[in-house]
């Protein structure tokens, strides 16, 4: 009798930690992009931007592009470390929390009454499986969905500022890229300023909403009609996991509270700018067959997003990278 208890303590101590990293699972993938630094920036792909009021530490190296580094590079950030605003360690150990309480409840506490030393062995044997089984899988299936200068700072209200040498809000227009990516007797192509305009810090900003109203709706056109091909792909690896999963990824309250150029500059015919926005979003995960909310979150998120444009055609995203 006192054995059979024991199995079944073990057994849901267990089964509340598989619950807990399923939940926390989602909510490290949620919003566009998922926390994570992808797409492509020209020649300055694998440079990382620069600091600016917003974003005073700079931007994180990119971590999947499908622009391919120089001779000697390797893969630059594709090592990088997990970006800021993943909340994994917070719902890992919040289950373990949730194990434990689930033990006290059924009596006990966390390790009370498994039948002696045997038992705790046992049951720390199988939780660590688990961990184990869920790391590899998180790790798996976050590599399949990763896509892995000071300036003024801008608010709704300072939009309409005049544009000038260095853009209104004061971030470098051009000049080459430092550090380079280009090596091995390969020229870097050649840069030139870009003008920065109040329009385009409109069309940045409406961009920021209509990129998260539309990967909330799961709009796949609309998203390939806002950012690149590129882009869009890693929009929709992400949409495919969130189905595979079962959930959706509903934003909404998408509100820009600060922004700044970080870099403008053109390379042929295309021109590039990098912009520093900090931003508040309700964040809410639901189950997809039910409706059932599984996790809501309402906060801020402090990323850079960088822009394309070329002859005749409006602004379009081509990367989203983390601060540091």
């Amino acid at each position: 009798m006192f054995t059979e208890i024991s199995r079944r303590r073990r057994v849901a101590a267990l089964l509340a930690l598989a619950a807990a990293l399923t939940v926390a699972a989602p909510v490290a993938e949620a919003r566009p992009g998922g926390g994570g630094s992808f797409g492509s920036r020209g020649s300055r792909t694998y440079t990382a931007p620069s600091a600016t009021p917003t974003a005073p530490g700079g931007g994180m190296t990119m971590q999947r592009s499908q622009t391919a580094p120089s001779p000697g590079m390797g893969s630059p950030g594709m090592q990088a470390p997990a970006a800021p605003g993943r909340r994994f360690g917070g719902g890992f150990f919040a289950g373990l929390l949730g194990a434990g309480l689930l033990g006290a409840l059924l009596g006990g506490g966390f390790f009370g009454g498994l039948g002696g030393l045997a038992s705790m062995i046992g049951l720390l044997f199988q939780v660590g499986l688990v961990v184990l089984v869920v790391m590899l899988a998180l790790r798996f299936f976050r590599r399949r969905n990763e896509p892995a200068g000071a300036g003024a700072p801008y608010a709704r209200s300072s939009l309409d500022g005049q544009p000038g040498a260095r853009g209104p809000m004061g971030g470098a227009p051009g000049g080459p890229a430092p550090g380079g990516m280009f090596g091995g007797g390969q020229r870097p192509p050649q840069t030139r300023p870009v003008q920065i305009g109040p329009a385009d810090y409109q069309a940045f900003e409406r961009l920021l909403g209509d990129i998260q109203d539309a990967y909330s709706r799961e709009d796949r056109v609309t998203l390939g009609n806002l950012s690149t091909p590129e882009m869009m792909g890693y929009f929709d690896e992400e949409l495919r996991g969130n189905a595979a999963r079962g959930v959706v990824n509903k934003i909404s309250d998408v509100k820009l509270l600060q922004g700044d150029l970080a870099e403008a500059w053109g390379e042929d015919r295309t021109d590039y700018a990098t912009v520093a926005m900090r931003y508040a979003l309700k964040d809410v995960m639901v189950e997809r067959a039910s409706g059932r909310v599984v996790s809501t979150d309402s906060s801020e998120a402090t990323e850079l997003w960088t822009f394309l444009r070329q002859p005749g055609r409006g602004w379009v995203l081509s990367a989203i990278q983390q601060t540091r």
